[in-house]
């Protein structure tokens, strides 16, 4: 089947050439139209805390999942928040909030009396406007933060300066929009990539990766402008679309350049080379991308309308990177790839010495390379059993400014981060709205809890109560105060609904990891068969599915260590331990790693398949499969990993913890254990690696492959 669509792209050079031509240049001119169509929302339709908070927001017009802003008082001394001074300038500030941002909805201590809005020493006291959204970026108010930043620009009550906090002052003094698109950071990784290549190739093939990777970047963005045409697609889709198509674009020219090169080293020239390299390399190409594509398209069995469209629009950019590695690469290779493989001087008719020896190595001492390997991830995969999702601490979205020093006011004085994420309950106005704010307050971890006889908090038949926890709600307390505060709503009355930030935060952590272990068992399956019908084995497909999953897992433990433990946040970035991981981030990295890490198997299984076919002894093919595909793959990880760090490159915190993953998990599974687990334990499973039963194949329709006689693997060894 290889060997015929090579063939038949080769006779018609010119018309593929040309589609390929138009398709890439149409790309490139719709490409900032179709990413302005994206969405920039996150929703959970379905769980209490989205539905009451969309309610609210219809009512109210804002609050709901959308953080106050949080202007704080911290008075001097002798100072204290009920002078009459202190009064006016509350509700002064409420003014200008709500005449610079019309439809502000406010509540202080001047216009509730609440003590829950003032310090224990009566010395701090802050307020709360919930804006109305302004969906700039995904659920956030920063343009509303931007205009209240300027409006109490040198307001000041009893001499005390008005500092601006909440999570979207916070957020805006991260660096906002400073940092580099995600468009500049694949370009970026780009060209760490075409260095990494240069080394590889050492001649101008190195260029033929990068003009791939444009070409099916360019494509699936053309591709995604239909589909968000059609349905709703997340802005998320274009980390996807840049960086793995980054990533698996140049992996598939690699292993195809480097099997062409090959070929011409045995004899074989012009179209004929092309032909064996793709029949070969050509096929695993094809399993590598299915792969890729079934780990991110099984995120449609999660309940979140804007995760299932990640994962019917991520999965194309691995399909639209195989069409282009079997179609136009093919082309190239045949018309440029001779005169661009200068000055080229390396043989390639033998397998790299370095990684030969190496694979002797391992398969010498495979017992310690094994166990050697297996402590090192299991003692990243224990570290992330405490992995905890959630949203980040707020103490690490900045670390200066403004809106920092307002939330360490609140922390300092005993007010507590909380008061930025206030609980939103919607009730019935009058006697049962003051039922729940009593019932609120008698719940563990709330300060207080308060609502206004105004329409601004009572309206169309409904109430708000706000309730005022102690601390940060991404905290393990937090969460607790949450579970606290819905049972004290709903034991009012059942039609009491509970939403804010952190409820809403903790239904989307709900519904994602409620049906996670779906999402892992749908991709482990589908892999297992596509794998082993391409190996033609039954423990191979196993032990790569099973390797995959402690891949990803030792990723999460260097982010629970380096970020939520804080062993090594604050001493590279300083930032401090965010005590939980944004929700998600650990499904984001287990959709991304898991294919781009079982491209790494497909390549070196393929390879040691093919040379145990040839050989019949597992110690050959294990060292021949290594020698000839280890630089392929540590080269194609090192470019992954450069793509990663140019996206920890920006300024948001959870980007460098998603980029930290990333770029942790391609290097563990590079090194520890495709270099060195996988060439181990193949080699320690012997003869039993390449067995197939006749059921089976039947099933998978493929040539059965019996267990090797042990003579016969002895004497290959």
């Amino acid at each position: 089947m290889m060997t015929t669509i090579t063939r038949f792209v080769l006779r018609h050079k010119r018309v593929v050439s040309i589609a390929w031509a138009v398709i890439t240049i149409l790309g490139v001119a719709t490409v900032q139209s179709t990413t302005n169509g994206f969405s920039k929302k996150f929703s959970n339709p379905g769980r209490e805390g989205f539905v009451t908070d969309q309610r609210i927001v219809a009512l109210y017009g804002n609050g709901g999942g959308h953080a106050p802003l949080v202007p704080v008082l911290d008075l001097p001394a002798r100072t204290s928040v009920s002078s009459p001074a202190v009064e006016a300038g509350l509700r002064r500030i409420e003014a200008k909030l709500r005449a610079a941002i019309p439809g502000t909805r406010t509540a202080s201590f001047a216009s509730t009396g609440n003590r829950a809005f003032v310090s224990a020493d009566g010395r701090t006291t802050f307020v709360l406007a919930f804006p109305p959204p302004d969906n700039e970026s995904f659920d956030n108010n920063t343009r509303a933060a931007r205009t209240a930043t300027r409006s109490l620009a040198g307001e000041t009550v009893a001499g005390s300066p008005v500092l601006l906090t909440g999570f979207d002052a916070l957020q805006n003094q991260t660096g906002g929009a400073k940092g580099p698109g995600v468009l500049l950071e694949a370009m970026l990784g780009g060209l760490g990539a075409l260095v990494v290549l240069g080394f590889v190739f050492a001649s101008l093939n190195a260029f033929v990766p990068i003009l791939m990777a444009i070409v099916s970047i360019m494509t699936t963005f053309l591709v995604l402008r239909g589909v968000s045409a059609l349905t709703q697609v997340s802005m998320i889709v274009e980390f996807l679309v840049a960086l793995v198509g980054l990533g698996v674009s140049i992996d598939y020219s690699l292993l195809v350049v480097v099997r062409w090169r090959e070929e011409r080293a045995h004899g074989h020239l012009g179209d004929e080379a092309v032909i064996r390299a793709m029949a070969t390399a050509g096929r695993a190409v094809v399993f590598s991308g299915t792969t890729v594509a079934i780990g991110l398209l099984a995120l449609i069995v999660l309940p979140i309308p804007f995760l299932r469209s990640i994962g019917y629009g991520g999965m194309l950019i691995p399909l639209v990177s195989v069409v282009v590695a079997l179609t136009l690469l093919p082309i190239v290779l045949a018309k440029l790839g001779a005169r661009l493989d200068w000055p080229h001087r390396r043989t390639d008719d033998h397998a790299s010495h370095a990684w030969t020896r190496w694979a002797q190595l391992v398969v010498r001492r495979r017992w310690v390379a094994a166990l050697g390997a297996l402590a090192m991830l299991v003692a990243l995969v224990v570290a992330a059993t405490s992995l905890q999702p959630g949203t980040a601490n707020l103490d690490t979205l900045t670390k200066h400014g403004t809106a920092h020093a307002g939330l360490v006011a609140l922390e300092r004085s005993g007010i507590g981060a909380g008061a930025v994420e206030p609980i939103e309950v919607l009730s019935h106005p009058g006697a049962q709205a003051q039922r729940v704010a009593a019932a609120l307050r008698a719940a563990a971890g709330v300060r207080g809890a308060f609502t206004l006889n105004s329409q601004a908090w009572q309206r169309d038949g409904t109430a708000v109560v706000d309730a005022l926890p102690t601390a940060d709600l991404s905290s393990s307390v937090g969460r607790d105060t949450i579970t606290a505060a819905k049972r004290a709503a709903h034991a009012v009355g059942p039609n009491v609904r509970v939403g804010g930030v952190g409820a809403e935060n903790a239904d989307f952590v709900s519904a994602i990891y409620g049906s996670f272990p779906l999402m892992i068992a749908l991709i482990a399956v589908l892999t297992f068969l596509l794998l082993a019908r391409a190996f033609r084995s039954l423990l191979l497909p196993l032990k790569a599915v099973i390797l995959n999953m402690i891949s990803v897992a030792a990723a999460w433990g260097v982010i629970t260590l380096v970020w939520q433990d804080g062993h090594g946040s604050s001493l590279i970035w300083g930032i401090a331990a965010t005590h939980s991981v944004e929700a998600w981030i650990p499904l984001m990295v287990f959709a991304f790693l898991f294919g781009l890490s079982m491209d790494y198997e497909v390549f070196i299984l393929s390879r040691m398949r093919e040379e145990f076919d040839s050989s019949g002894s597992t110690s050959t093919a294990v060292v021949t499969g290594i020698g000839r595909t280890g630089r392929l793959v540590t080269s194609a990880a090192l470019i992954l990993f450069l793509a990663f760090v140019s996206l920890a490159s920006g300024p948001q915190t959870d980007i460098k913890i998603f980029a930290t993953g990333l770029a942790a998990g391609i290097l563990l599974d590079a090194t520890v254990i495709r270099a060195l687990l996988v060439p181990a334990v193949v080699s320690l499973f012997g003869r039993w690696n390449w067995w197939l039963p006749a059921r089976p194949a039947r099933w998978l329709r493929v040539e059965p492959s019996p267990t090797p006689r042990p003579a016969v693997e002895t004497a290959g060894r």
